[in-house]
């Protein structure tokens, strides 16, 4: 009496709302081939769904490797058709020489020749082998020949103005039905809200003197919010849990419940063209014939003059700023006070809490030595006598002084643009000669025509200088003074041109400020002017008052 063979039943599914191929279909088919094989079943399944067969192998998914580990458990493995074990030679090359070893039975129930049994119970049956082996090739040819008409037909729509090819967008922006057919972009209003802020962050606020926030503080408030970052608000948007699996050590992933802001992920989405609307491949936009960007939406989300004035403010102080209490940044005289022995800035002096040295005196230096040159008369100065002194002046001649709110308006510089196109010219004037086709050379010397129609479209547009609007706002300097804290506070002195020089100390002035060493002024032409108005004013009024 023969023992009835235990079976598996492995089902597969790559995209989960595929339902010409859905878990019950397969099932259904499993069982009925094992039946009239004499497999039982019972409960035994291995279900992998979501899993792609040309990515994984057979001993890579969750279930199926599972049992393909305990070889005990069973003797036959059933699967609806050949794709659902494999998709590539080696990979049924591995699954057979494990079924050889193990002594196995793999059923296919159904397929182009009906069911298809290969028993590798009999180690001399040579048949089993070369039949995987066609069939394993077959499966490679397929999954070959879908990904060749993928990638032709992404091609094809990288080039069609605003036709998006599918996949997860850009931040900012959400696939919706193009008329006609198809999909295309537009802008997605909960992250558009998120760009506009950090946008303002970034560029400060004029009206309260507030400097722009570093991109490292900018994450750091966003997580604070709690408000999703670029991956996980793609994952919210479908429906799905937030977090994943990211990298960690060699053969190991982490698995975490939410992706944070990074200052790295901030700055590339404030400088990626894709903002402007522009299609992008590998960090570079897609051009048409003419050498244009091929526009993936009808609703950019920044306009060429505000892309630029973001870059700027970004290039103009790329400052790391891991560190909140770094000296450089609660530092209010920084680029404000100067050592008069040589002329060069002195920068803020905290005592190492693993010195030997007793004394906990904050100060401020000369700089020159640390930059590699001599100052006959290096300055230090307490750095409360500083501030204090600085403030005191600050105050005492531009405090009365109405703040006025500027408002940049931007214009249009084609440099940018220029320079990018440019950039992306040389690189592929480099790729001239390696091209063996014509069809090749042909498709490269387009692209070199295109890019360079776009250099001289560029070159002939003119360059459109930015303005400055101006309005009162009835607040004097002292009201914001009191108001802001150390960034504001310095952001004002370096505005209006505050300029502190300090000289070398003498033996004794220890215990308070020698104002004979100290000399504030302010530089700014603009705020010299209103503050020599403003003195002129009150010693009218004081001279009136005399007479009076």
């Amino acid at each position: 009496m023969t023992t009835q063979l235990r079976g598996v039943s492995a089902l597969r599914l790559s995209v989960l709302t595929d339902e010409t191929t859905s878990p019950e279909r397969q099932r259904e088919a499993n069982r009925g081939a094992a039946a009239s094989l004499g497999i039982d079943l019972a409960d035994r399944e291995a279900v992998d769904l979501g899993v792609s067969a040309s990515k994984t192998t057979p001993f890579e998914r969750p279930e199926l490797g599972a049992w393909l580990r305990r070889p005990d458990d069973f003797d036959a493995l059933c699967f609806w058709r050949f794709d659902r074990a494999v998709r590539s030679m080696d990979d049924m090359h591995a699954l057979s020489t494990w079924a050889r070893d193990n002594r196995k039975m793999i059923v296919f129930a159904e397929g182009p020749g009906g069911r298809l049994v290969l028993d590798f119970r009999n180690p001399l049956d040579p048949m089993a082998q070369l039949m995987v082996t066609l069939f394993a090739f077959a499966a490679q040819m397929e999954a070959q020949s879908i990904r060749e008409r993928v990638t032709s037909a992404q091609a094809a729509m990288r080039v069609m103005p605003l036709r998006w090819r599918g996949s997860r967008p850009p931040y900012g922006y959400m696939p919706a039905p193009l008329e006609g057919g198809g999909w295309t972009l537009v802008q997605d209003p909960e992250a558009v809200v998120v760009i506009e802020r950090i946008i303002r962050e970034v560029l400060g606020d004029q009206h309260t003197m507030t400097l722009g926030k570093s991109l490292a503080a900018i994450a750091r408030g966003l997580n604070a919010d709690n408000i999703p970052s670029s991956r996980d608000h793609w994952s919210l948007k479908q429906g799905r849990s937030t977090g994943g699996k990211i990298g960690g050590r060699a053969g190991e992933a982490v698995v975490r419940e939410r992706f944070a802001w990074r200052h790295g992920a901030i700055k590339e989405l404030l400088t990626s063209e894709r903002l402007l609307g522009w299609k992008v491949t590998d960090g570079n936009p897609v051009r048409d014939s003419e050498g244009k960007p091929v526009m993936a939406t009808a609703e950019p989300i920044l306009m060429r003059e505000e892309f630029d004035v973001i870059g700027a403010a970004l290039a103009e102080r790329s400052v790391d700023n891991k560190t909140p209490d770094r000296a450089d940044t609660v530092a209010l005289l920084l680029r404000v006070i100067h050592c008069e022995g040589c002329g060069q800035r002195m920068y803020l002096h905290r005592p190492s809490p693993n010195s030997k040295s007793t004394s906990k005196t904050e100060t401020y230096k000369c700089g020159a030595n640390t930059r590699g040159h001599t100052c006959d008369s290096p300055a230090i100065i307490k750095r409360e006598w500083a501030e204090e002194y600085a403030t005191r002046e600050f105050l005492r001649v531009l405090g009365g002084l109405e703040v006025t709110r500027t408002r940049t308006v931007p214009g249009y510089d084609p440099k940018p643009e220029l320079d990018a196109t440019l950039a992306e010219y040389e690189d592929h004037q480099a790729q001239q000669g390696r091209q063996k086709s014509q069809a090749a050379k042909a498709a490269w010397q387009r692209h070199a025509d295109a890019l360079d129609a776009r250099l001289a479209d560029l070159e002939s547009r003119e360059k459109v200088a930015p303005r400055v609007e101006e309005t009162r706002t009835g607040k004097r300097y002292s009201d914001l003074w009191a108001s802001a804290d150390v960034a504001g506070k310095r952001a004002m002195m370096q505005e209006a041109g505050a300029h502190l020089s300090v000289k070398r100390g003498t033996r004794g002035g220890w215990r308070t400020l020698d104002e004979r060493r100290v000399d504030f002024s302010v530089r700014h032409p603009f705020f010299s002017e209103a503050a020599s108005n403003l003195t002129a004013m009150e010693d009218e009024e004081r001279t009136a008052a005399h007479n009076w």
